[in-house]
């Protein structure tokens, strides 16, 4: 199926790589940024035989960075992420820093080809149409690279899984979603899905995968960091008030901070808040996230309902776009994590012929990766012109809004306004 024009596309195409190159590969290529001295301390950590318990002690950890001269120390910090992410750079720990982020940088582009090439296998799309639509992930792609990120190939594992899914191949498909699983959680809400579903076999596989990473690394770095995690760490995380980090910031684009900067008042952080009531960002929050929750698994239902088996595609799509709507902390980076689901979503919308919901989901999509957030950013604590700086979030809920309205008036109708027949359980296209 061709989704983009080919002459558009080629130049589309081209613009994107001389983007990727220039904003993306020369700079991981040329200096450290932020974010990867954190994780290059840790492996050197590990690989050194350190005392692995203090690695949420941040004086400590800063300590170390300076030891290894490593990056700027007082910028670096181990929380929040789980313990299982210290073996994360284990092998390059010896590397000086920039070599290694080299090397993860090549992987990651290394990630980024191969989902090219499974999106393009998964959706029946052209080589050409699957990179235009993985590179319009734009700045999310640069900041992966640039920060030294793992999430392209986060995002490249939920690709070969469900790829493994529909060739038939659940264990694999299992091992390949759970091996992130204890260092980004992402991946468990498609296995979660895949519980739903009862696709057991496949559920097994990404437990298996999970459990030898999170046993692992109780092995290498001891239990008492991994109870730090699960009592004082993954909390603060999960209500996005991170160490060495505004509580109010708008960096984060979600319903979480939006609300505290509505309502919390703090002299210092937030002194001009929409109205200064505390108790109204809870409220909002838990209203917000409870009505999203209800629309989701309604719409869930109701795709098992009239899609059956052939479900999988579309609400695995939804279950992505919804699972970074409602993250109390996301990043630009964290927009990789894109990819399958919109992939998905369009190439359903386009099939079943409802080109608005399709290019709504695209086109959103888009502006996530290219959006000038520069030119929002003043509005950030200004009372009730913050929601201004929140694109990324109201584009994310505009993509929602329109998977499901889409998902809802369309589902049923795919397979009869497609030439080609979908695959049992997978989304996949195969001739008839």
């Amino acid at each position: 199926m061709q989704v983009f024009p080919k002459p558009a596309a080629l130049l589309l195409l081209a613009a994107l790589i001389a983007n990727l190159i220039l904003r993306g590969i020369v700079p991981a290529a040329s200096r450290l940024d932020a974010d990867f001295p954190s994780y290059l301390t840790a492996a050197r950590i590990v690989a050194d035989g350190g005392d692995g318990a203090r690695l949420y002690d941040i004086p400590w950890f800063q300590e170390q960075m300076r030891r290894y001269r490593i990056g700027k120390p007082s910028a670096g910090k181990f929380s929040p992420f789980p313990p299982p992410t210290a073996l994360l750079l284990v092998p390059v720990a010896r590397l000086a820093p920039l070599n290694a982020l080299r090397v993860a940088a090549g992987l990651s582009l290394l990630g980024l080809g191969g989902s090219i090439v499974l999106l393009a296998r998964i959706l029946s799309w052209s080589a050409l149409d699957a990179a235009v639509l993985v590179l319009l992930s734009g700045n999310a792609i640069l900041a992966a690279l640039r920060l030294g990120q793992p999430y392209i190939l986060v995002s490249a594992c939920c690709i070969l899984g469900y790829y493994l899914h529909v060739r038939h191949r659940p264990w694999l498909a299992g091992l390949s979603l759970g091996l992130f699983t204890p260092l980004k959680y992402f991946p468990v809400v498609m296995l979660g899905y895949f519980a739903f579903r009862r696709q057991w076999r496949l559920v097994a596989g990404g437990a298996l995968a999970t459990v030898a990473v999170t046993l692992l690394s109780i092995a290498v770095l001891g239990w008492k960091i991994h109870v730090e995690f699960l009592t004082s760490v993954l909390g603060s995380h999960l209500t996005a008030r991170l160490s060495m980090q505004d509580p109010f910031t708008a960096n984060f684009q979600s319903f979480d901070t939006l609300f505290r900067r509505l309502f919390v008042f703090d002299a210092l952080a937030n002194p001009r808040p929409l109205m200064p009531a505390a108790w109204l960002a809870p409220a909002c929050l838990v209203a917000t996230k409870a009505v999203i929750l209800v629309v989701l698994l309604a719409t869930l239902l109701q795709l098992a309902r009239r899609q059956g088996a052939s479900a999988t595609a579309p609400a695995i799509g939804l279950l992505g776009i919804t699972t970074l709507l409602l993250a109390p902390a996301t990043a630009t980076y964290h927009m990789v994590l894109l990819w399958l689901p919109v992939g998905l979503l369009g190439n359903f919308f386009l099939r079943a012929r409802a080109v608005a919901c399709a290019w709504l989901v695209l086109g959103g999509y888009a502006l996530i990766g290219f959006f000038p957030f520069r030119f929002v950013a003043p509005f950030e604590g200004r009372g009730g012109l913050t929601v201004l700086a929140y694109p990324r979030l109201f584009l994310l809920l505009a993509m929602f809004v329109a998977s499901v309205y889409g998902l809802w008036r369309y589902s049923g109708a795919q397979q009869d306004a497609d030439p080609l027949r979908v695959n049992t359980d997978s989304g996949a296209a195969a001739p008839t």
